[in-house]
């Protein structure tokens, strides 16, 4: 019989589960609000694109070329230049399948084994599993309340450049920071680029949560503050519209995007997912964006609601101003590891710190996403994870 195991190379990733269903009390992952998903208006635009330009799905990439759809780049301007302040054309826009693949391809472009990159030292798990993957060492940058601390990293430039150390990106996720969510702002956005043109260094901006703030502006990218071409920009529709439409995109200068996209060899991302999209959000896009951010306000309250009821002063947390998730920390003795495997084991599935965390202060830490679970979901769930934490390890309150 076959054994996969003599043909796989040393260091070959573990096997997977088979999947058996979401757990019932599901806070992991990018889920948004099902509620939200604009399924009559999407069937509406696909329907009328399809009676318009359905023909054209006989060549790779429509006649659009290889960067996607041109509606759709083309609202993206647009979208970008109203909500971020960017302002760029169709031919710096790169239409892609999820973010994750603009992480990828920037990956490709400009990294090796041994290469440095400096990241917030609390991060996105995604971004954390694939510079591990490629044996890149990464540069942790402590957060505070307006984002990166731009004196550590300042020093830590520094330190690098004496001992002959040139990262190869300073990567950020500035607005709705993902872990913490915390908003970089304005006057550290400025000093960022500064410190990218001092040390020549380009900065990946994770601009994926940007558009669902509900306390306070959105500041402006800091692609939108670029005149040198330092900044790759990445923004997504997976937490607007839907994660699994699996449309994202990234915005560079020529001179960096064109050096990018001979890396994306997949003959083009879904045409059917970007002619929808194109003619849903020309019309709809701002109403739906409204309409979305109250229900996350509405559930955000409600985890916070229940965080309080049944964890009371054992856990820490800044209350979101977006977003979808809230990071939580618990007390020291607490190994999130460890409670992820027992909750799930109840039906309630968590993200545990170390896997959001390059240093093992995320030992005690937790993610919990509440865009899509019911706010009766989210209060039971909450509460079996509570009664797990007192059985288990006997928590203690915060002084």
């Amino acid at each position: 019989m076959f054994d996969i195991k003599n043909f796989l190379h040393p260091g070959a990733l573990e096997s997977t589960f088979e999947w058996s269903g979401y757990p019932k009390y599901n806070f992991i992952g990018g889920h948004n609000a099902a509620e939200s998903i604009p399924v009559a208006e999407l069937k509406k635009s696909i329907d009328k694109v399809l009676n318009r330009e359905g023909k054209d799905l006989a060549k790779y990439g429509l006649e659009s070329g290889p960067q996607g759809y041109v509606p759709l780049r083309s609202f993206i301007t647009k979208q970008l230049s109203t909500r971020a302040s960017i302002s760029c054309s169709v031919t710096n826009v790169l239409m892609l399948s999820g973010s994750l693949q603009a992480l990828d391809l920037v990956n490709q472009a400009l990294l090796k084994k041994g290469d440095t990159v400096v990241i917030e030292e609390e991060n996105y798990g995604g971004t954390i599993t694939r510079l591990k993957r490629l044996g890149v060492n990464m540069v942790g940058i402590p957060l505070e309340r307006d984002g990166m601390s731009m004196d550590f990293l300042e020093e830590s430039l520094l330190s690098m450049k004496d001992r002959g150390i040139k990262p190869r990106y300073i990567y950020t996720i500035p607005t709705i920071q993902n872990p913490t969510g915390t908003v970089m702002s304005v006057a550290k956005r400025k000093r960022l680029l500064a410190l990218s043109s001092q040390f020549q260094i380009p900065i990946f901006e994770d601009d994926c949560y940007a558009d669902l703030v509900w306390e306070g502006r959105r500041p402006p990218a800091i692609k939108s503050y670029d005149t040198e071409g330092y900044v790759i920009y990445c923004g997504s529709y997976s937490k607007t519209i839907a994660p699994a439409l699996r449309v994202g995109y990234l915005v560079a200068d020529w001179e960096v995007l064109s050096r990018i996209i001979p890396y994306k060899t997949d003959a083009g991302c879904g045409s059917l997912e970007q002619m929808a999209l194109a003619g849903f959000c020309e019309q709809n896009y701002d109403t739906h964006v409204e309409g979305l951010i109250e229900v996350l306000r509405y559930k955000s309250d409600a985890m916070c609601g229940a965080l309080d009821k049944y964890f009371g002063t054992s856990v820490r947390y800044v209350k979101p101003i977006g977003g979808i998730f809230i990071w939580i920390t618990l007390p020291n003795n607490v190994d999130s590891s460890l409670l992820s495997s027992m909750a799930l084991r109840r039906g309630v599935a968590i993200n545990p710190g170390n896997e959001w965390s390059i240093h093992p202060s995320g030992k005690n830490k937790i993610r919990l996403c509440f865009g899509n679970p019911s706010p009766r979901e989210i209060n039971e769930g909450v509460k079996i994870l509570a009664d797990l934490c007192e059985e288990e390890f006997g928590l203690l309150g915060f002084i």
